[in-house]
């Protein structure tokens, strides 16, 4: 499908927050370009409403919280995600996640990811109609992650991503030119851990907090100028988990997140005038109305899974954002799957609160790989 520039405007406004609002003033929700970096990209976390800094380790913990990856069970794990975005709308647009993390020991992991966006072929076309040629639109960020636990219970991560936004090319769009936009940004998260286990009865307890916040860097450019320069999608995530199981068979997996874009709340100034980190942690108590509009800028994640025999899962969850602020509230669900303890397969789906919601129909699929050192992959392996 080639949408004209026009159309992907749109599209591009409804990925990002401020135009997923029907029928309300939007100019004091906060918003940022490159939101596909806040996407949740694995079927996993996006069936247990999108949260995850709590929930327990696989490779899709480079997206959540990396401080997890130490505490994965295999040696080695890779997973990739496959998403249509805003199906409903258009046919070619898409999410991508690769990720693959290598524990060096037993408290230490590093990890690669790639997160990958296609907004599909444009038909770019100037101000009066005359076609410009057509561009296949894409965004996408290469991350390395290094994670270490500091005690028996508690970890920290860090990543540095390389991220590139290339809408339109280099190209000259009603006047004003449009160039890509290039960036080094970074996220730092942490995670705590406590576990109680019954030997008799392999029954176990496990609580767990994790907090990461995400896409700290500077400023990106679409322009010649520094009037063109936008805020990072920077996010705070706090969240927290509970699992247990009275058997060692049977599992429920309960998990809650917090998450605040750290974008400034326009307020009728020159916003794009504070450097990053101004704007960044100067989100928190720039609210017009103060901290209660600030409590509004706070989306609620939650979600629940279970777990039979370490094999097959079944999850649910919620994401719920607050009416003034972007409005975006939908239930999730999903299953997943387990084959010789090394192979999975997991499932998600959408289901919007609100009629003709754009994220409505929205579908992930994640294939894994688990294994450990002494593990080799032999496809004639039968057990």
């Amino acid at each position: 499908m080639r949408p004209n520039f026009v159309k992907f405007t749109l599209l591009f406004l409804f990925t990002s927050g401020a135009a997923l609002v029907q029928a309300q003033d939007s100019t004091r929700i906060p918003h940022s370009p490159l939101q596909f970096l806040t996407f949740a990209p694995d079927a996993r976390g996006a069936a247990m409403g999108e949260a995850g800094a709590a929930s327990s380790a696989d490779a899709n913990s480079t997206f959540y919280n990396a401080a997890k990856l130490p505490y994965n069970e295999k040696d080695f794990g890779v997973s990739a995600s496959y998403t249509p975005w805003l199906r409903n709308y258009i046919d070619d647009m898409w999410l991508g996640y690769i990720s693959a993390f290598k524990k060096i020991d037993d408290k230490q992991a590093v990890a690669l990811s790639v997160n990958y966006f296609s907004n599909g072929e444009l038909d770019l076309r100037d101000a009066v109609g005359t076609q410009m040629g057509y561009f296949t639109s894409k965004e996408f960020a290469i991350s390395g992650t290094y994670s270490r636990q500091l005690g028996k219970n508690f970890s920290m991560g860090l990543t540095l991503k390389w991220i590139n936004s290339d809408l339109t090319g280099n190209a000259i769009i009603n006047n004003a030119s449009v160039k890509p936009a290039r960036t080094f940004a970074g996220d730092i998260s942490a995670f705590y851990k406590k576990e109680f286990k019954n030997f008799d009865t392999g029954g176990e307890l496990t609580w767990s907090l994790g907090a990461v916040i995400s896409n700290l860097g500077g400023k990106v450019n679409y322009g010649s100028g520094t009037n063109t320069e936008n805020f990072l999608p920077t996010n705070l995530r706090v969240g927290g988990g509970l699992s247990f199981s009275a058997d060692g068979r049977s599992k429920f997996n309960f998990v809650l997140d917090g998450v605040k874009l750290m974008v400034p709340t326009p307020d009728g100034t020159d916003i794009n005038s504070k450097s990053a980190l101004a704007g960044a942690f100067g989100s928190f108590g720039d609210a017009p109305d103060g901290f209660k509009e600030e409590l509004q800028e706070v989306a609620i994640l939650a979600g629940a899974e279970y777990w039979y025999n370490d094999i097959f899962a079944v999850r649910a969850g919620y994401f719920g954002e607050n009416k003034n602020k972007g409005d975006r509230k939908f239930f999730t669900a999903g299953a997943g799957i387990r084959f010789q303890d090394r192979y999975a397969v997991d499932f998600a789906y959408l289901f919007p609160v609100k009629q003709n919601s754009p994220l409505a129909q929205t579908l992930r699929i994640t294939l894994g790989l688990y294994l450990n050192k002494a593990e080799k992959l032999d496809i004639t392996d039968e057990n």
